[in-house]
């Protein structure tokens, strides 16, 4: 019986191994939102990301948390995680380190300001510098007011001044020339989509296509090393990448297509 047993938990064992290896080759990205209750607007969101084979998880930041840095670090929490605050969770410029991408549908004024001055020193604005440091994807909503839901609510109002508003507007350009990639809430889920490539979606399409033995064409937004080195791997030798009008490539990406001789052309030239 004991041999029975000792048997049966090996072999779940392995069993677990094997699916954790086979999830953690799927894409994955982090949802940070402002408040705890934020994340039940875009449940449509984690649907779609799914049907993408996009896998995600949500850091919901709360009072202090999503301010100022303690002494406690903080854990991503969402499916298949808990958040934990504690000297045992990684810290917030680690996170990004397991993530192809970092999705923050609201950002205000505050962490706007200091992501775009490069001055860290909260949770946001910490992960924001760690993500684009390590050539993963930001992607902000764009069509935000600039304003916490905490102090919407503390003072009665829902927009800044113009004078504040320019100056939030001036961040977010400051930001966009950084990497960090705006778009509208509602979209998000199929902008990280895209970014992430090299995934099917719905309708049997795919952010990136092959259209001759040799050539590769990415239809999404942002080619990041990770990106060209799953193309590598799984679609074998092609010398030849098509991108649409308005992609861009990540330094690590253009030195590595470089690197290997990979001609990046325009889908659009004839």
């Amino acid at each position: 019986m004991e041999i029975k047993q000792l048997v049966e938990s090996i072999v779940r064992e392995l069993v677990y191994t094997l699916e954790a290896e086979a999830v953690r080759q799927q894409p994955k990205v982090l949802y940070v939102f402002g408040d705890s209750t934020a994340h039940e607007a875009y449940s449509d969101h984690f649907i779609l990301l799914n049907i993408h084979g996009i896998r995600h998880d949500m850091l919901l930041l709360d009072g202090e948390t999503s301010g100022w840095l303690g002494k406690h670090k903080i854990e991503s929490g969402g499916p298949g995680k808990v958040i934990a605050v504690d000297e045992y969770a990684p810290a917030p410029l680690e996170l990004p380190l397991e993530y192809d991408g970092i999705v923050i549908p609201e950002i205000d004024l505050d962490n706007a300001a200091r992501s775009a001055l490069g001055i860290r020193g909260t949770v946001m604005s910490e992960i924001i510098f760690a993500s684009l440091t390590l050539n993963r994807f930001v992607l902000v909503g764009e069509d935000v007011p600039g304003l916490k839901k905490a102090d919407r609510r503390t003072l009665k109002t829902l927009t800044l001044t113009q004078p504040y508003a320019n100056l939030f507007d001036s961040h977010k350009r400051q930001m966009a020339s950084l990497g960090v990639v705006f778009a509208p809430r509602e979209k998000l889920a199929e902008q990280a989509a895209s970014m992430c490539g090299g995934l099917s979606v719905s309708g049997g399409e795919r952010p990136h296509s092959r259209t001759a033995e040799d050539s590769l064409t990415f239809n999404g937004r942002l080619v990041t090393e990770q990106w060209v080195r799953q193309q590598l791997r799984t679609n074998g030798s092609w010398n030849r990448l098509s991108v649409g009008k308005g992609t861009i490539l990540s330094p690590l990406a253009k030195d590595l297509l470089k690197e290997k001789g990979i001609a990046v052309h325009d889908a659009d030239e004839r």
